[in-house]
């Protein structure tokens, strides 16, 4: 009797590239990693009914936002909310260059390589992007994930008379380190907001003993 041979899955170039980047060993110093800090517009809150209409990401290099290597692309709507227009203002035949689902996930994997991701509520915009990939016949992405409303609760001292809420929205933490709101609900906008509040609460977090990267991520 033959042994029962496990059919391989024929993933496209662009994956492989992708996945390749993983088989480099992580640096340990923090400094020297690259942090991608990301943000989806999308038609709706549903994984599976709706639909990415941008992403916008930029990239954080010791730990300096890395103004020259910006990331914006916008996604052909097969699906439109009309309920959700007057948040992102993307309306279905808008004047921008629109990319298919398929392309803009080979450049946003081209984009990330295998850097640590950022975003605020991470698990919506992680979610959306693996959905999008599922569709498209590929795994889940391989990135390390951190979550700026999660890590800014730990910037709290821990006492019994100041307990931090549960969630905080990216206007609250606009607010709270004076960061300007002027692009808010556009990816990229919204990106750049959650950039400047990542290296605000890691400069406070530096301030605790033993920080490391474990910290941001557990």
């Amino acid at each position: 009797m033959g042994l029962f041979k496990k059919p391989t899955t024929n993933f496209p170039e662009f994956w492989k590239h992708y996945e390749s980047h993983f088989k480099k060993p992580t640096s340990k110093d923090f400094n020297e990693l690259t942090f991608v800090v990301l943000d989806t517009e999308t038609t709706g809150f549903s994984f599976d009914e709706d639909r990415i209409l941008s992403i916008g990401a930029v990239k954080i290099k010791r730990e300096i936002i890395s103004v020259q290597e910006v990331f914006e692309i916008y996604l052909e709507q097969e699906k439109f909310n009309k309920d959700t227009v007057h948040v992102h203002g993307l309306l279905k035949n808008g004047q921008r260059v629109c990319i298919s689902e398929i392309l803009a996930l080979e450049k946003f994997l081209d984009y990330v390589e295998n850097s640590i991701i950022v975003a605020h509520h991470a698990v919506f915009d992680i979610g959306m992007i693996n959905s999008a990939l599922k569709r498209n016949g590929l795994p889940k992405l391989k990135n390390t994930v951190i979550d700026t409303g999660v890590i800014y609760r730990k910037t709290f001292i821990k006492s019994y008379l100041v307990q931090p809420k549960k969630n905080y929205t990216l206007d609250e933490l606009a607010e709270k380190y004076a960061i300007s709101k002027k692009d808010r609900h556009t990816a990229l906008g919204d990106a750049y907001i959650t950039a400047v509040a990542f290296l605000k609460i890691v400069s406070r977090l530096r301030e605790k003993k033993k920080f490391s990267l474990k910290m941001l991520i557990n």
